[in-house]
């Protein structure tokens, strides 16, 4: 099974996720998923928001139109992006067929 999948125009993404780490980037996979290292720490919501951030800015889309579909108190998450306007360079990453 692929990290990724096309649910119409949005993106589903299965993630893990890696705080309080020393800068916010894609790295790689991890299990078969996208391992995304981010610098927030894990309390009070601060590595997810700062997540939702991170993949926002990483497609092209408002934070508002990243939403975390599971995962909430997990390293393992889902993440939902709308419709996103660009594609980061990621292992495997295709756009959608038509």
């Amino acid at each position: 099974m692929s990290w990724f999948r096309w649910d119409g125009e949005d993106l589903l993404l299965d993630c893990h996720l890696q705080p309080k780490a020393s800068k916010d980037e894609f790295a790689g996979l991890h299990g078969g998923r996208l391992k995304i290292r981010l610098t927030a720490p894990p309390l009070e919501g601060k590595a997810n928001a700062h997540l939702l951030a991170f993949i926002g800015k990483a497609f092209g889309v408002a934070k508002s139109q990243v939403h975390l579909e599971s995962g909430e108190l997990n390293r393992q998450k889902r993440v939902r992006i709308q419709a996103p306007r660009q594609l980061p360079p990621l292992p495997g990453l295709t756009a959608r067929s038509p």
